[in-house]
């Protein structure tokens, strides 16, 4: 598959050296979503439709909930609802076969169960994007390839992401070098938030009460974040 190459934004998340700038990108382009869902798109024709036809997951409710903007949100809930309840009454699937096997469930009855989100997808399109592009500027661009390598690195949940699209956007050689470069920098970052993290536990020795705190005050969250991808600290939680 084909993305869309999306630099200036990748450029300026890893400009800014966090411990993960595509979970960067990705908790800016979620509220840019949230804003949009509860804004004007809540008018647009074709937005109410996948709205109606997929709605949201519990974790995004509960965000735009969180918005205040009550009328936005029942209007888009009130269509979705009525959809829900026409796909909650469709006849049943009919037994086929020897055994009475019943079909696979239609889209539809997912929908019903809770089991689409609109903005899950648009998030998740999103993110393959930017990490095509990074891939993309690794290839082509050598400053930003030097950027990467000099950086901290990303967290394991979009490591995973990243070493999995290198298979399918580079060819093979490239890939490897790739692989390489990218396990070589995720190995030092977690071997200095190890020792971070380590030296936050020290600290509650008496004996170390009066020494520096040096990086470490913010360790357990950005260690936590590393591992499972951005869930604590004053920033919006994600999905692993």
């Amino acid at each position: 598959m084909r993305y869309h190459i999306d630099t200036i934004p990748v450029w300026d998340a890893f400009r800014a050296e966090s411990e993960c700038p595509l979970c960067d990108l990705r908790a800016k382009n979620e509220q840019d979503y949230l804003d949009a869902f509860l804004g004007a798109s809540v008018m647009e024709p074709d937005v109410r439709m996948e709205v109606n036809a997929k709605g949201f997951c519990a974790r995004h409710f509960s965000q735009m909930f969180d918005r205040k903007n009550r009328l936005g949100l029942a209007l888009m809930t009130h269509t979705h609802l009525k959809e829900s309840l026409s796909s909650l009454c469709a006849p049943a699937p009919q037994r086929t076969g020897l055994f009475g096997r019943r079909t696979a469930p239609a889209p539809a009855a997912s929908t019903a169960r809770g089991e689409t989100c609109v903005l899950c997808e648009r998030l998740d399109n999103t993110m393959n994007r930017y990490l095509y592009t990074v891939l993309h500027l690794w290839k082509t661009d050598e400053e930003f390839a030097q950027r990467l390598e000099s950086s901290k690195g990303v967290c394991l949940p979009h490591y995973h992401r990243l070493t999995a699209m290198a298979a399918e956007a580079l060819d093979p050689r490239r890939a490897d070098q790739f692989l390489q470069m990218l396990e070589r920098v995720e190995r030092s970052n977690l071997d200095r938030l190890a020792q971070e993290l380590e030296w936050f536990t020290l600290k509650f020795d008496y004996r170390n009460a009066d020494k520096p705190w040096g990086t470490s005050r913010d360790a357990p969250e950005r260690a936590i974040n590393k591992l499972r991808g951005r869930c604590v600290g004053d920033t919006p939680p994600r999905d692993a």
